[in-house]
């Protein structure tokens, strides 16, 4: 039986006047704990939905498949909160490597990364995919308007996966991160070019969303919210543009400006020399 993913509530609402008793939806949060191979890998929090791809996109963010064939079964069982994973070729799980955290170096460059399951999972993006500003806008506009869990709760993220066109497919979640991973979990199962692909996102962009963005191999992240310096760096070394603070006619481009149309470079100085309007 699939489990509900808002539930309601009555509630006392004030309007700034006066106090009055309606019914509410509410977000549903359950735990999800992944067993690979017999063994205890991870607990999640997370909402009820599209679990497999969820499962399948942790996985992979966590490099511990490459490929949906990787994975010789998958069983979900909602209504104890567990996901049983048989892979093809056992893996061994190595415990420390995903609960302590790792800042190192890679390629002598002094990327910064959480954990060293990032150090093999994180790529640097090459795509040469160009949007327009009313293009960024109008994509954050349509993944707002997709979700009507958000509507109805106010209590959920939202990620897109988008082209410079629309929306292919998007997901919702309590946890930005799992957002995120249902639309890797996507990705992989069904086998989606990302080259020219595009991620909108309703939250912040922090140093572990610009990780999951690089990992799914996407080049673009759009939010309506505030990046992180530390995002900000990664973007910078993994060849991410970062746009944040789209709201109304606005927003702000963080790093590698170039993909955004409209903006010109003097080529010999990388001086900005003229904005889109």
């Amino acid at each position: 039986m699939l489990k509900e993913i808002t539930t309601s509530q009555n509630i006392v609402r004030y309007n700034g006047q006066s106090f009055f008793e309606e019914e509410d939806e509410i977000a549903v949060e359950t735990a999800l704990t992944i067993i690979l191979d017999g063994d205890e890998f991870a607990t999640m929090v997370c909402t009820p939905s599209e679990l497999q791809e969820l499962v399948v996109g942790f996985l992979a963010s966590e490099g511990v498949i490459r490929f949906y064939q990787d994975i010789k079964s998958l069983h979900i069982d909602e209504e104890k909160g567990f996901a049983y994973v048989e892979l093809v070729n056992k893996h061994n799980i190595q415990k420390d490597l995903h609960s302590k955290r790792f800042i190192g170096s890679c390629c002598g460059k002094g990327r910064q990364f959480y954990f060293h399951n990032d150090m093999k999972t994180a790529k640097t993006v090459m795509t040469k995919l160009t949007v327009t500003p009313e293009q960024c806008r109008d994509l954050m506009k349509k993944m707002q308007e997709s979700s009507s869990h958000f509507q109805q709760t106010g209590g959920v993220h939202n990620a897109a996966l988008c082209t410079s066109d629309g929306i292919v497919i998007s997901r919702t979640d309590i946890g930005r991160h799992n957002a995120l991973d249902k639309l890797f979990g996507y990705c992989i199962m069904n086998r989606i070019p990302l080259k020219d692909k595009i991620i909108a996102f309703s939250g912040r962009i922090s140093s572990e969303v610009l990780l999951k963005a690089a990992k799914i191999g996407v080049g673009i992240i759009l939010s309506k919210s505030a990046p992180t310096n530390l995002a900000l760096n990664l973007a910078e070394e993994l060849g991410i543009t970062a746009v944040g603070f789209i709201r109304g006619n606005g927003f702000n481009v963080y790093t590698h400006q170039k993909r955004i149309q409209g903006i010109e470079y003097d080529r010999s100085s990388e001086v900005l020399v003229s904005r889109f309007p």
